[in-house]
């Protein structure tokens, strides 16, 4: 009985670790989908909240980041910060188009105080 509970509690952490890339709509295309499990295999570990009131190591990733513009988005997963590792030669161009694809379905939070995008 206690394997069954250990299991179904590891399932749920493994679907509400998902949870985050997957908060844009479900009308995404191939291309997109793509962008969204390379972001989660590749990127998720410092941009995706692991669970409820944890932080995580880099900033949320949404269609605001690196201002909106997709050559800054390239650039940055190109060749990385002072804090992030380059992917230039982990994922292939098709992979990087596809997360900038997927992060642009992703909407930006809402400042609840302002009413607007933060």
């Amino acid at each position: 009985m206690r394997i069954h509970a250990y299991a179904g509690a590891l399932l749920l952490v493994g679907i509400a670790s998902t949870a985050s890339a997957q908060q844009a709509g479900a009308n995404l295309n191939e291309i997109q989908l793509m962008g969204r499990q390379t972001l989660a295999q590749s990127c998720g570990i410092c941009h995706l909240q692991p669970g409820r009131n944890s932080v995580t190591y880099g900033p949320k990733l949404t269609q605001a980041s690196g201002g909106g513009n997709e050559d800054v988005m390239r650039a940055f997963i190109v060749n990385g910060t002072d804090r992030m590792p380059a992917f230039r030669y982990h994922l292939k161009p098709a992979e990087i188009d596809a997360v900038i694809a997927y992060l642009k379905t992703v909407p930006a939070p809402v400042d609840t105080k302002k009413g607007e995008a933060k």
